[in-house]
């Protein structure tokens, strides 16, 4: 019940701030331009609070899913008398700055709250902004099967060059069961070949099974485990096992499998010295993983620190500009039948995530993923889409190409018919995160 409330509090509050800043693009441009706003609506449907300023209805309605601003005569179905605050009497250059006024705000809200973010809290695990270098290639996954080896560099993946390993996670996360072209460097050999990522049960992309060159610095000691038994030290590097370079744990986990209870020869560094300590795995049942241990943890490097303002703006901007290209890449993907509708959220897949953040020390979890949040709304609402912003932004351009108005008639049925689409896509995207949240329904996705 408590997650259930915070999910629900974090939906409500990350929502309204993005709707919110959204709909005031729209109405601050308005009014900038003296069109007459009728009605800033947060919600669809019967009006449940608000109250009257001006010419203005300011109001929370029933249904959540977004909001509108009304501005008089903006709309196919409305009346017009050609007064000078319709906005229909404007010229075509104020009104397409009216409809890009909201998507903005949402992309500059996610450029300043990650901004921010970076200003109190740059936290990311180091080897996400090193090259890419494989450090172990996990048997009997797609990098194995595409041919990929230890020592590899991935000098190019989906048309980015000498892409570090953040871009190679993005790229394969949006490409489940999609073949991901790369180009390897195996010496001074350049080799092309391609990366399928399987999907998992929510339809999502698996990790291709190709892992970063790491050092393995242990960072984690189990008591009465042969790695303290061996005398090793939190902050000391495994290098080697048997003489074989490791440059992955879980290389070395694999290793230990194989090797069973026999006793490993360790390449040891500590304090810039190397030695050899002999330990013996034993098999432990930790939660039901059955496997060989020597009772350490290596976890990655991460960089925590505080950005000055420039730098923060810097990063801000390139994340913002790595994850726009994922979204559109990701709704052509769409389009072509390349991934699945499962990967889009609604609402519900969106509180999961608002509570799952929330529930994270600290605010800037929540305030990271509401950027991420911002910026899709942003760009999805610059979508070519009748209904959507992007849709008039379309026809106001094609009208000015024109030197006329589209006729009213299609206008009309063009809403209609987008209307209709926005409902029914809604409605599958709703029905998937239903069914993604009760266990054993999976087999009903699509």
């Amino acid at each position: 019940m408590a997650n259930f409330l915070i999910a629900f509090i974090s939906v409500v509050f990350v929502l309204g701030v993005l709707i919110l800043v959204h709909e005031f693009g729209h109405f601050a441009a308005a009014k900038f331009f003296g069109v007459r706003v009728e009605t800033f609506s947060l919600g669809f449907g019967k009006r449940l609070v608000g109250f009257r300023r001006g010419e203005t209805d300011y109001r929370i309605s029933a249904l959540p899913f977004g909001g509108y601003v009304k501005m008089t005569g903006e709309t196919p179905l409305d009346s017009r008398t050609g007064a000078p605050e319709e906005f229909m009497s404007h010229p075509r250059w104020q009104r397409l700055i009216i409809a890009f006024a909201g998507p903005i705000m949402n992309i500059l809200l996610s450029i300043g709250l990650l901004t921010v973010v970076f200003m109190v809290h740059y936290e990311r695990p180091a080897y996400l902004d090193q090259k890419a270098k494989i450090g172990y290639v996990v048997p009997n996954t797609p990098a194995a099967k595409a041919g990929i080896q230890t020592g590899d560099v991935i000098a190019k993946i989906n048309g980015v060059d000498n892409p570090v390993w953040e871009d190679v996670k993005l790229n394969t996360m949006e490409s489940p069961g999609v073949p991901v072209k790369v180009t390897i460097l195996r010496g001074d050999q350049a080799i092309s070949t391609s990366v399928t990522p399987e999907k998992n049960e929510d339809g999502q992309a698996s990790d291709p099974g190709w892992l970063a060159d790491e050092s393995n610095i242990v960072t984690t000691l189990e008591a009465n485990m042969p790695a303290v038994a061996a005398g090793i030290k939190i902050g000391d590097v495994i290098s080697a096992v048997n003489g074989v370079p490791i440059h992955s744990t879980k290389a070395m986990i694999d290793l230990l499998q194989q090797t069973k209870d026999q006793p490993v020869d360790l390449t040891v560094e500590e304090n810039g010295q190397q030695k050899i300590v002999r330990v013996t795995p034993v098999l432990k049942n930790d939660n039901g993983d059955i496997r060989y241990r020597i009772g350490m943890a290596s976890e990655p490097k991460y960089i925590d620190t505080k950005l000055a303002f420039p730098k923060a703006l810097r990063t801000s901007l390139e994340e913002n500009k790595r994850y726009s290209f994922l979204v559109i890449d990701l709704v052509q993907k769409l389009v072509r039948k390349e991934v699945s509708i499962k990967t889009m959220s609604s609402p519900i897949g969106i509180a999961q995530a608002s509570g799952e953040a929330a529930r994270q020390p600290g605010w800037t979890p929540l305030m990271t993923l509401m950027a991420i949040i911002s910026l899709q709304l942003g760009i999805f609402n610059l979508f070519p889409i009748p209904i959507l912003d992007g849709g008039m932004i379309i026809m106001l351009l094609i009208e000015g190409l024109m030197r006329r108005d589209i006729s009213m008639k299609i206008k009309e049925r063009a809403y209609q018919v987008a209307f209709v689409f926005l409902i029914i896509f809604a409605a599958v995207v709703i029905y998937n995160d239903i069914v993604k949240t009760i266990p054993g329904l999976h087999q009903h996705l699509p």
